[in-house]
């Protein structure tokens, strides 16, 4: 492959410009008018607009991507995460127009991303699930209620196409269990376009844990151990580390397993993660990325696996060199979003120029970013202006050198985060490890 188009922005887009000069791989940056001047933009080795600030018109326009591909002569497209990056129909136009697709096959993407057909070919693969109707709910009342009684309350009513948070409703009566289901369906119908849902066991305390892994689609499949990302604001996730404190080995290796066994199975081409619920020394799917994640980094800082680069060479057709064995953990590793938001505002977002920015630095310290003094955060996009990953021997020694580094870290001129992620680094609840995905909602009105 000599030529990539990077068809995202911001630290993400950066990122994936990093891995191609190291694969000495020329890449082509498209932007939309209000990102002339993102670093990536600046750095690529070619350029193109694809139209105005907002995305429906720039980043989410599917000609206007394939457009671009096709006058700088690329050969593949990389869709980063947000955006694009699961929309199996971009996957199946990028493939049809004779353009590599950095992900799997838009048929694998269409299949993760409906959580009907995704429960059901993870538990055909032997994945285990969290107690449920096992396919959508249909209009039977009596049916239905049956179905949450043998479940047992509380359940959460799910929208089919829904994800990100969106596209929920818990249910602790059977007196309001037919209502929640048909706003459900109103509401994924209008959101979604699909107003298919179903129905889980609601788990009151879990842990939000991923695994990731590789798979090359030609037989081989392997995982990257876990991640446990349990920190969250409404079900957004603020803070994600690896390994995840109190998963044994024994428990990282069989759940692993099964996640790349599964792969195999759906014949899965690419970086994904598994999503679970995890409670009682138990795991719960909930659902597959099909992409890169935000978190991807702690990952990174433990295995010495360079994602980015594993994705484009397995896109590229070369089968996995890397075999499980090889897969050893090393140390901990967080990372902190950082966001240009107010938390004492009500989050709220706050773009504007960055008037000033020192950026941390000292062993153990990665920082994933595409700001700089002088630039200018628009309002048009997602407010996560940077990453900070910190690594050390221990757990205790990644959080003591990210609460140096959030120390160091100045933004002028914009509000961010950058506070809340100090308080959050010496809250004791986090310190000690192990909470549930309810803990920083719950402190936040203490933390800020």
């Amino acid at each position: 492959m000599e030529k990539l188009l990077i068809a995202n922005r911001g630290e993400i887009a950066l990122r994936v410009l990093r891995a191609c000069k190291q694969l000495g791989i020329k890449t082509v940056a498209v932007h939309s008018t209000a990102d002339a001047n993102l670093k990536h933009v600046l750095m690529a080795d070619e350029t193109v607009c694809i139209g105005p600030a907002a995305s429906a018109q720039s980043y989410l326009h599917i000609p206007a991507i394939i457009s671009a591909a096709e006058v700088t002569d690329a050969e593949a497209i990389h869709p980063g995460y947000g955006f694009l990056s699961e929309n199996a129909d971009f996957a199946d136009r990028v493939e049809e127009s004779g353009f590599i697709f950095i992900g799997p096959k838009g048929d694998t993407i269409r299949m993760m991303g409906d959580k009907v057909q995704a429960i059901r070919a993870m538990k055909a693969a032997g994945v285990p699930t969290v107690p449920g109707s096992g396919g959508p709910l249909g209009d039977d009342a009596e049916t239905n209620l049956r179905i949450a009684k043998e479940i047992g309350y509380p359940v959460i009513i799910k929208a089919s196409g829904g994800g990100g948070g969106r596209g929920m409703r818990v249910v602790h009566t059977e007196g309001s269990l037919l209502k929640s289901i048909q706003l459900t369906k109103q509401e994924a119908g209008a959101a979604f376009n699909n107003p298919e849902v179903y129905m889980e066991k609601f788990l009151e305390n879990p842990r939000h844990i991923e695994i990731q892994v590789l798979a090359d689609g030609q037989g081989n499949a392997i995982h990257l151990g876990e991640r446990d990302c349990s920190m969250q604001r409404r079900h957004q996730k603020v803070v994600e580390e690896a390994p995840a404190p109190g998963v044994t080995e024994e428990q990282r290796n069989r759940i692993g397993a099964i996640c790349a066994k599964a792969c195999v199975d759906i014949n899965y081409r690419g970086a994904g993660t598994f999503e679970f619920l995890y409670e009682n020394g138990e795991f719960y799917f909930i659902e597959m990325n099909t992409r890169l994640q935000v978190e991807h980094p702690v990952t990174e800082q433990v295995t010495g696996i360079d994602l980015v680069k594993a994705q484009i060479e397995i896109a590229m057709g070369r089968p996995l060199t890397i075999k499980q064995s090889d897969i050893k953990l090393t140390g901990h590793a967080i990372e902190c979003r950082i966001n240009a938001e107010n938390p004492a505002k009500n989050f709220m977002p706050s773009p504007g120029k960055i008037e000033r920015l020192h950026l941390p630095g000292g062993p153990g310290v990665r920082i994933d970013t595409h700001i700089y003094t002088g630039y200018t955060v628009p309002p048009h996009y997602d407010s996560m202006i940077a990453k900070v990953i910190c690594s050390g021997a221990d757990r205790d020694t990644a959080i003591a050198r990210m609460r140096t580094a959030l120390q160091e870290m100045a933004i002028k001129g914009i509000d961010s985060n950058i506070e809340l992620q100090r308080e959050i680094m010496s809250d004791q609840g986090f310190t000690e490890g192990g909470r549930n995905i309810h803990y920083l909602e719950h402190r936040l009105e203490h933390l800020v």
